[in-house]
Order: structure tokens, then C-alpha cells, then sequence
């Protein structure tokens, strides 16, 4: 049996598709436990709508998405827990590949399938994952953060089942992180339990405005950089030191880099590029960044519009 953990805040278009492709499932042996983060649209409303038992709805003031999945960790009846953001989707067979993988390889703690985009406009794009050295279609994925520093990230929120043991113990999700959460809590899990990966396409990440280079991103990021100096911290702490992990730090100021210059922070952008390089200097992929970032404002906007 899984636990399947929605955090809902806001959500009132999107949360009956979301769910339809839950109960559509052909592995039917789940609870579905939704904790409404404050919602002040009429996405609970929606919930109330779809009639099944195993749906479980808790209500929360806002604390963000965080508290919301870790409230849902510590309410969840069973040892596998599949995390589904209340705007994506599955498709029908992915809780029997997970659940396939986790008979497969029950000495694992973490499974994760491959995952596809949608843009707002429908349109269908796979995931870029570089590295990976499975023989098959599934295996242990020993160079997580290898992967990571050079692909999508092979492991997203709502394609990733774990045992609930495992992420208490990493404890859950960080509080008071507005973006990166999910991935320092992967970087957690991935150095200190094995993961398991398919290369079989099992959810859909539907992607917002904000996720086009033209756009700005749905929000800004955090001052102070709290994930950066997490994944530093977990850096130190493990020696030897994971395959890959200062190239995902690079990679990690690399994605701060692209956010700063969409918000037009100059500085910001500087900082990062440099911070990048300290960690990989072969990481040239943030130099167009550093670029931008010293042109004229019209310039700069005229470069990010054209070519992206």
C-alpha cells in the first residue's frame, strides 16, 4: 500500500484533473492524503467534489509547501510514500512501475521514475538525463549527483516514491525555503540511502510562464542562499565525497545565476557565476550569464528575447 501526498494551496483549475489521474491508476492500492495549506480560492471545494474514500483532506494555515508535505508525511498510514504536486500528473501506470521497482529492489529507500514537460501551450518535451549508467531500463542510480549536475533533475517531486523511514529520518522537506527544497532534500537522501531510476515515463510536470527563460520565475529565491550552504555542508560531512557532488554545487549557483539575471540583479548574477566556477571551473555554461549581466539593460533584454 502507498501514501500519496498532495499539498494543495490554491489550486481550484488544476486539483480535479490532478486527482482524476490518481484514481485512474492500475495499481489501486493507495490512500490519498491532500493537506490544504490555507487555500483562499475554492480548491478544497473541488476536493469535496470527487467522492472515494481513500481520500483524506487536513487542513492547515499557510506554512508553504513544506510543512504542507510534512504534515502529510507524519499523517500518512503507510511505508511508501509517492509525493504529486496538486498540478501535475501521473500517467495510468506509474504507481505499478514504482511499486514494481520497490519489489524489485526492496533494500533501496528511494524510486524514481523519468518524467516528461508540458508547456502552457500543450506541447509535449522529454527530459535531458546525461550520465546515467543503467544496462536496463531500471538499476541503482549510484552517480546521483553526477546526473544532476549535467541533466533535468533525475529525481522530481512528483515522480518519486520513498519509504516513509527514510525521509523522517533526512528530515522531511526544509521549512522556510521558497525554491530548491525538494532538491536539498534529494541531495539528503542521496547520501545516505541507495535510489532506484527508470528510464520509463511515468508523470507529467506541468510547466507555468515562469519557467520559460523570457519569463520571470514564479518566485524569487532566497537571500542568504540556504540551500547552497546545505549542500556545502553535506559536502564536508561525507568523506569520501560523493561522484559529482561539487559539480551540483556548481550547477547549483549556476541555476542562481539564471534566476538573478531574469530578475535584472547584476551583482547577484556576478556572485554566482563566480561562486559557480570556484566549485567548477570547467562549468561553462554560466559564462552567458556573466555576459548578460555586464551589457546595458536594453542590450540584455533585446539578447534574452531573441534568442530564447
Amino acid at each position: 500500500m502507498i501514501s500519496i501526498i498532495i499539498p494543495l494551496y490554491n489550486k481550484e483549475k488544476q486539483i480535479a484533473h490532478t486527482l482524476q489521474s490518481v484514481l485512474r491508476q492500475t495499481f489501486q492500492g493507495f490512500e490519498i492524503v491532500i493537506v490544504d495549506d490555507g487555500s483562499t480560492d475554492h480548491s478544497v471545494e473541488e476536493v469535496e467534489k470527487v467522492q472515494d474514500a481513500r481520500i483524506r483532506l487536513i487542513y492547515q494555515q499557510n506554512a508553504g509547501v513544506s510543512a504542507a508535505r510534512n504534515r502529510g508525511i507524519r499523517e500518512a498510514k503507510y511505508d511508501l510514500i509517492a509525493f504529486l504536486d496538486a498540478d501535475d500528473e501521473w500517467k495510468p501506470e506509474y504507481l505499478e512501475t514504482q511499486y514494481g521497482l520497490y519489489l524489485k529492489y526492496p533494500e533501496c529507500s528511494v524510486y524514481a521514475c523519468n518524467y516528461e514537460f508540458r508547456n502552457s501551450e500543450g506541447k509535449i518535451t522529454p527530459t535531458i538525463i546525461r550520465k546515467q549508467s543503467l544496462q536496463d531500463e531500471d538499476g541503482v542510480l549510484s552517480n546521483y549527483f553526477e546526473v544532476a549536475s549535467c541533466s533535468h533533475p533525475p529525481l522530481w517531486t512528483s515522480a518519486v516514491m520513498v519509504k516513509k523511514e527514510a525521509i523522517q529520518t533526512v528530515g522531511g522537506f526544509p521549512i522556510g525555503i521558497k525554491s530548491g527544497e525538494d532538491l536539498l532534500t534529494w541531495a539528503r537522501l542521496a547520501v545516505k540511502y541507495e535510489m532506484v531510476y527508470t528510464t520509463i515515463i511515468g508523470a507529467i510536470y506541468n510547466l507555468g510562464e515562469g519557467y520559460d527563460f523570457t519569463n520571470l520565475p514564479p518566485r524569487r529565491q532566497d537571500a542568504n542562499d540556504p540551500v547552497g550552504r546545505a549542500l556545502l555542508q553535506l559536502y564536508k560531512e561525507h568523506v569520501p565525497h560523493p561522484v559529482g557532488m561539487k559539480r551540483y554545487i556548481s550547477h547549483w549557483h549556476k541555476m542562481r545565476a539564471s534566476v538573478a539575471i531574469r530578475y535584472g540583479d547584476r551583482w547577484e548574477t556576478i556572485r554566482e557565476t563566480f561562486v559557480a566556477l570556484k566549485y567548477n571551473l570547467l562549468n561553462y555554461k554560466v559564462m552567458p550569464f556573466f555576459v548578460l549581466s555586464i551589457l546595458p539593460d536594453r542590450l540584455r533584454t533585446y539578447i534574452i528575447k531573441k534568442y530564447h
